[in-house]
């Protein structure tokens, strides 16, 4: 799923972004200067842009192997979750945490990333979040916002134990500032905080009934033009490639994660783990797509 217009309210947080890119500009220049190899790398891989020649060259890759992809019209995160929702795919694949804010019953991490980095697979049930947190969806969201989140500040002072803590006792941003100590908390400047509830509780999003995702078999002979003549790709890899995409094609119609990845065991209770629970909510994958995750191939 690629992203679409971003939304009005991540105007700060993206020139937050391009903030950082100048600062580590600015060092990567002054690593290349005194010969830091390390930090040379370091501060590159900070500079790295995904650009709209990018992403047109993914989707033509995608297409020319055979597989679907959807064009959300704002934040592919709420596509995503409407997706699952909808029981169109059954998890949303995506290091953001926010899919799980826009209503994502199932998000998986590390689902493209797991075998290079050795990282295990994390499938989220946000059914069993909300319940070991003992909060109802827009509780969950106000949660979110009062952790940080792309559309709004946060209230300086105020961390994942805090937050739950008067969630919980107040039951709503909106009780919250009725009751909160603004000398110890004090609010952001024109914090907009019902303006990004909004956003995670109705969201832009795909129309989950127009969507068809249907699997084709790969075209061979596009692929080695773009990848091997245009890309300069190994062709037997790329010919190997197609042969197990192929594959899996004439294979079952119904296909488990389990065929693909590593089995390990479940990820215990949020209960357990309150504050890294809450605080994961926290943290936001800068990533230009997030791909949904499908259980039955070939539809």
């Amino acid at each position: 799923v690629f992203h679409g217009k971003p939304p009005q309210l991540k105007s700060g947080e993206l020139t937050k972004r391009t903030e950082r890119r100048a600062e580590a500009e600015k060092h990567l220049q002054e690593a290349q200067e005194a010969g830091e190899e390390e930090n040379i790398e370091k501060y590159s891989k900070r500079l790295v842009k995904v650009t709209q020649q990018h992403t047109n060259e993914c989707k033509r890759l995608l297409k020319l192997m055979g597989i679907p992809y959807v064009e959300a019209p704002g934040e592919a995160e709420a596509s995503c979750a409407t997706l699952v929702k909808a029981g169109k795919v059954y998890a949303a694949a995506t290091e953001d945490m926010d899919c799980l804010t826009f209503g994502s019953p199932v998000l998986m991490r590390h689902l493209t990333v797991s075998e290079t980095k050795k990282l295990p697979i994390q499938e989220f049930h946000l059914n069993r979040i909300l319940q070991d947190l003992n909060l109802t969806r827009e509780q969950f969201v106000d949660l979110c916002i009062l952790l940080g989140c792309d559309y709004c500040e946060s209230i300086r002072g105020i961390g994942p134990k805090r937050a739950i803590e008067l969630i919980r006792e107040h039951k709503s941003i909106e009780r919250i500032i009725q009751h909160i100590d603004t000398k110890k908390y004090p609010l952001p400047d024109n914090w907009l905080h019902k303006e990004a509830q909004k956003l995670f509780l109705e969201p832009d999003v795909v129309d989950p009934e127009a969507v068809e995702l249907k699997w084709s078999d790969p075209d061979e002979e596009e692929l080695i033009q773009f990848m091997c003549g245009e890309k300069q790709f190994n062709e037997e890899r790329i010919r190997n490639g197609v042969k197990r995409l192929s594959k899996s094609r004439q294979g079952s119609t119904q296909g488990r994660l389990d065929d693909f990845f590593k089995v390990t065991g479940s990820i215990t209770s949020a209960k357990r783990k309150e504050p890294e629970s809450k605080g994961s909510a926290k943290k936001k994958a800068k990533t230009n797509t997030s791909a949904a995750s499908k259980v039955k191939k070939g539809k």
